[in-house]
């Protein structure tokens, strides 16, 4: 036979091929069987694995969510109380700026009768009003319900000036409370003589500058030498020919009240109580900060409020400032201030901007462990919720929208905000007052509305995005009401054991409305008196353990905006029938424990 080569290659060619083949398919067959086995038992893993994330995505939620029913069925009433108070602020078309900042509200006990009365800063009309206005400060006395009587001329504080906010501490230490009202101008003090007044502003010192604004203020013992030194809030450089001057219009053609960024800043005054006299001592104590870029007084000052940050023993001061940085200035204990704003976070908000700061409060966290410091702000701005990382820690963290915060009030423009515990569970909430600037905001800003709803935050114990749960204003009751809201107080008006609230406004009438709250919490009142300290031992910090409750809170009559919270502290106990322990810690940094075997009544402890 003939042979042929290239056929027999072209033979093994194709037997090779045809062997590749086989090859190449029989490795795909395998493969595909060898993923057929993986894909079926990753199938039964995963199928396993969407069981459990089933499992999770049901019950995480359950600790996350809350039913209607959950939240407690409290609403606040309003009731004829007596008050008659209604707000001057001077407004004659001119648009002056300090017509739009309101006044603040005071609830304390000025005759010693057991009774949280209220105290309502007014306004007057401006000096080249045809027709001056009539009105003063307004004092109202509690008849123990909740029915008030005015009394302010019999009390002697019938006085007329451009007020703003007010401060109230036991200043002589002789068992009552003294009255301090800051103005737009000269500011004003009132010695309380058993429940009548008389005003020493020049024989102490604390006039302050005639050309001034002033607004929040404190009495606080920043020297822990026993008695009440004070700490008063300047805003602006402002009088009416710089701001008809600035002449600022939201339209274009009309005139509107111009924002504070068109105003040079200003310094605050702090006074040292030397006795029966105040001394300035602001500068040397270095809490007068300096623009860098200018030159100029950086602060814009609207709240205050007083605690002991780290804790040394010594009393620091928070300022909250309009459109600049917040101030936290740091106590050194040898009578001067160091400014941790920056270094503290406190100076801006998250994104590192500064915010239209207004009122503030103190509260605590994580079982009395952390500070909060909350700020209110102006609108589209959230209200602030700087978190202490650890205690003892100057670093805190603005966690208003990890805390259920931030997006319900970005809209509002809040002034008033305190912590409370309205509902006695001893969880402390939140409310703040809220209202804006210009009457007609609504035709420029969709968005915005001049009279606006106060906010109930219910803090729900939960350590997640919703631990404090914005309230419907259907829930509320009477609070729901929109107001032009500024100062915001509480006390206990009707001596039932829970906390009432009272809301000023401009030019109107506030409300003041009584928390019927039904829940059969328990609760406990505590007095405390100091004796090698202040009498009103304000500073002082105290701690009670009821069952799986701890809870922390600070004597600081000083909180939300230009206005003062009664002195008497307290605490809701929720179900828990009995007092574990009680700590305080005096002004000044000495710790007592205290044995309280009643509830549901006011207890007076004694240094």
């Amino acid at each position: 036979m003939e042979n042929h080569p290239e056929i027999d290659q072209q033979d093994e060619d194709r037997d090779d091929a045809i062997i590749g083949t086989a090859l190449k398919w029989s490795g795909i067959v395998i493969l595909v069987l060898a993923l057929g086995v993986i894909i079926y038992v990753l199938s039964q893993k995963h199928e396993k694995q969407e069981k459990n994330i089933v499992r999770d995505r049901i019950t995480a939620p359950e600790k996350l969510s809350f039913q209607s029913n959950e939240r407690p069925q409290v609403a606040f009433r309003a009731y004829e109380s007596g008050i008659d108070f209604v707000h001057e602020n001077g407004a004659a078309g001119e648009k002056l700026l300090p017509e739009t900042m309101g006044g603040g509200v005071a609830v304390f006990d000025y005759d010693n009768d057991g009774n949280d009365d209220i105290l309502f800063v007014n306004g007057t009309s401006w000096p080249q009003a045809k027709t001056p206005s009539k009105a003063t400060q307004a004092l109202f006395k509690n008849d123990g319900t909740g029915k008030f009587t005015n009394v302010t001329k019999a009390s002697g504080l019938n006085h007329r000036f451009y007020g703003m906010g007010v401060a109230v501490g036991d200043v002589d230490n002789d068992g009552d409370k003294d009255v301090f009202f800051s103005a737009v101008g000269k500011n004003h003090y009132f010695q309380n003589q058993n429940g009548n007044f008389e005003d020493l502003t020049e024989r102490v010192g604390l006039a302050g500058r005639e050309d001034a604004w002033s607004t929040g203020c404190g009495f606080f013992d920043f020297d822990n030498d026993g008695d009440l030194d004070l700490f008063v809030c300047n805003y602006v450089t402002w009088n009416r020919q710089i701001d008809m001057k600035i002449n600022f219009t939201m339209n274009g053609t009309d005139r509107a009240y111009g924002p504070p960024t068109q105003y040079r800043g200003t310094h605050s005054y702090l006074y040292r109580n030397d006795g029966n006299h105040f001394t300035d001592v602001s500068e040397q104590a270095g809490i007068q900060i300096l623009n860098p870029a200018t030159g100029n007084p950086m602060g814009k000052a609207l709240g205050v409020t007083f605690t002991d940050l780290q804790p040394d023993g010594f009393i620091d001061i928070i300022v909250a400032n309009d459109t600049v940085q917040n101030f936290v200035f740091v106590n050194k204990g040898d009578g001067t201030f160091e400014d941790a704003g920056m270094q503290s976070g406190i100076a801006f908000d998250d994104n590192g901007m500064a915010t239209g700061s207004m009122g503030m409060d103190i509260g605590f966290f994580d079982q009395g462990k952390r500070m909060i410091v909350s700020i209110g702000n102006f609108a589209n701005e959230s209200t602030a919720f700087y978190v202490q990382s650890l205690y003892k820690s100057l670093m805190f963290t603005d966690m208003a929208n990890q805390l259920g915060i931030g997006s319900p009030s970005r809209l509002k423009l809040s002034f008033g905000v305190f912590f409370f515990d309205y509902d006695l569970d001893g969880r402390e909430d939140i409310l703040q007052s809220n209202g804006h600037l210009e009457e007609e905001i609504n035709s420029v800003q969709a968005s915005q509305q001049y009279r606006q709803s106060p906010q109930l935050f219910w803090n729900s114990g939960n350590q997640g995005a919703l631990k404090y749960v914005l309230v419907p204003e259907e829930q509320t009751g009477a609070l729901a009401n929109p107001i032009v809201g500024r100062g915001a107080s509480y006390g206990d008006f009707d001596n039932d054991g829970d906390l009432d609230v009272v809301l000023t406004q401009i030019k109107g009438k506030p409300l003041v409305l009584l928390n019927d709250q039904e829940l059969s919490h328990h609760w406990i009142k505590l007095k405390l008196i100091g004796t090698s300290s202040n009498r009103d031992a304000i500073g002082a910090f105290v701690t009670v353990t009821a069952g799986d409750l701890v809870q922390k809170k600070q004597v600081m009559p000083t909180r939300s905006y230009l206005s003062q919270v009664s002195t008497t502290l307290t605490f809701g106990l929720g179900t828990a029938e009995k007092i574990q322990s009680l700590l305080v810690q005096w002004p000044g940094g000495a710790e007592k424990k205290y044995s309280i075997n009643e509830i549901d009544q006011t207890t007076v402890i004694k240094q």
